[in-house]
């Protein structure tokens, strides 16, 4: 018998051992579900972002666009990138605001490259929802909004609405459905973007947004 039907032999011999079950996943998270409201499940958020050096401000439907721009002038922004077609944008858009100038990504990178990189100081973009256990936000880049929004420019203005903050990773994934669409880069953004060198000091901004600033948007069922 030569050497390959040896092998051959072998392995029509080999018990084919039947696949181990999966765990129900569901039913471990279902049994350490916290009874918690919105208002708790807030602040376990926002406890958890302001210990990584996140900015957070409580704003309403009424006032967040003129937060953003009063925040905007305390930190010397003077051009803020917006999607494009998306509802806070359009907002944004009508309110007054002359000293600050709304740039719409618009064009393919290459377009306009050096001006993303050199010229525009901050960028707003909303978030599918966040996390309070792992203090997360969960951001899903679409053409409107792509991944450069929340990665090169050097603050990052995320507008949150606090009915969309979950316990915990599963309950967001089993909220929005992510088993049926995943966009190419499904965020989680845990604070600004920092790193260490090997003497551990700690630098803000090397590799994303310097600053990241949490416009946390309420709503009248915050209790329920």
């Amino acid at each position: 018998m030569s050497a390959r039907e040896q092998i051959l032999s072998r392995l029509k011999q080999t018990q084919i051992l039947s696949a181990a079950p999966l765990p129900d996943v569901a039913a471990w998270f279902e049994g350490r579900q916290r009874n918690e409201k919105i208002s708790e499940r807030k602040a376990r958020l926002k406890a958890a972002l302001e210990a990584v050096h996140t900015e957070i401000h409580e704003v309403t439907p009424a006032n967040w666009t003129t937060t953003l721009v009063e925040l905007a002038k305390q930190k010397g922004i003077g051009q803020v990138l917006i999607g494009t077609d998306t509802p806070h944008g359009a907002q944004l858009q009508a309110t007054d605001c002359p000293d600050l100038k709304l740039i719409e990504y618009t064009q393919p990178i290459d377009n306009w490259r050096d001006l993303l990189f050199d010229g525009v100081d901050a960028a707003l973009t909303s978030a599918m929802g966040a996390v309070a256990e792992t203090g997360s936000l969960i951001l899903w880049p679409t053409p409107s909004e792509p991944r450069l929004m929340s990665l090169v420019p050097s603050v990052h203005f995320v507008l949150l609405d606090v009915e969309h903050i979950h316990s915990d990773l599963f309950s967001a994934m089993k909220a929005n459905h992510w088993e049926n669409a995943m966009p190419t880069n499904a965020l989680l953004i845990c604070g600004p973007s920092k790193t260490a060198d090997i003497q551990q000091t700690l630098a803000y901004g090397a590799h994303g947004p310097k600053e990241l600033v949490v416009l946390l948007r309420q709503s009248t069922g915050e209790h329920s």
